[in-house]
């Protein structure tokens, strides 16, 4: 299912935008014109049998201890290039969208990301965006929000 569609499907209103080719979130920001904190990452985990996407601001970097603790997960790991691949293949490799119900995936958002009142993040590939109401991102995907990186 594309992007577009399971954002149409859930009647959520986003905008679309075309930017120059950014393979980073905080290259995004900065083709959006935009502050790296409102660019949501997703930063994929993998627990004992589960994956979770963990969604922080772009300049931001996830704490692996309070993601473990969080999901009571004696320890997590970051996912691979292989296992992103597998997970995501209707998206370039870096380019997922920080939409976790989309994937059958777990969300956790940072607390950060919660102030804002829109969200720009990746449409699935390095040239194309979305931009969506905070307040619809977490009613699409009911994530649990939690301070996620470090202080």
């Amino acid at each position: 299912m594309s992007l577009a569609t399971f954002l149409e499907e859930k009647g959520i209103r986003y905008e679309r935008h075309t930017h120059s080719t950014a393979y980073t979130a905080q290259q995004l920001a900065q083709a959006e014109h935009v502050s790296g904190y409102i660019v949501a990452k997703p930063v994929i985990i993998k627990g004992r049998k589960d994956y979770a996407m963990c969604v922080v601001p772009a300049p931001a970097h996830v704490d692996l201890v309070r993601v473990a603790q969080l999901l009571h997960e004696p320890q997590v790991r970051l996912a691979d290039e292989q296992e992103l691949s597998r997970l995501f293949p209707d998206c370039e490799l870096g380019a997922e969208p920080p939409l976790g119900t989309m994937y059958g995936m777990k969300t956790i958002m940072d607390s950060q990301l919660a102030k804002d009142d829109y969200l720009i993040m990746q449409a699935g590939t390095h040239t194309e965006a979305i931009k969506m109401r905070r307040t619809d991102f977490e009613r699409v995907c009911e994530p649990m929000v939690a301070s996620i990186t470090p202080n």
